[in-house]
């Protein structure tokens, strides 16, 4: 997402979000071809932080939510990986037990296609 499309859903201006940038509130985005900012989707979320602590309130709750939002993340990314871990290990047994001249011509690989 660009710089105006995020200043706008912040309510914030371009300026304020280079401003968190450059103080170390906001990670420097990745760049696009053009050279122009690219913001992740989290970007919203954690302009939300510095928002809320200028306007007076503790941000400690907003924190807690995006916390908790990124420890979902990494859940389901390590559900994710377990699951294709578990894969693997099966195709390495079978590979393991597999006589290659026992494999039809027709197939591919019998590692692949038996289960």
């Amino acid at each position: 997402m660009l710089i105006g499309d995020l200043a706008t859903r912040a309510g914030l201006s371009a300026k304020t979000i280079r401003f968190y940038e450059q103080a170390g509130l906001l990670p420097q985005p990745p760049r696009t071809a053009g050279g122009y900012r690219d913001y992740p989707p989290g970007a919203l979320g954690r302009l939300g932080v510095p928002a809320i602590r200028d306007s007076g309130q503790a941000p400690c709750q907003h924190v807690s939510v995006l916390i908790g939002e990124h420890l979902a993340q990494v859940e389901r990314g390590i559900a994710e990986l377990t699951r294709a871990r578990d894969a693997l290990k099966d195709l390495q047994r079978r590979a393991a037990a597999t006589d290659p001249a026992n494999c039809a011509e027709s197939e591919i690989c019998s590692i692949l296609t038996t289960g």
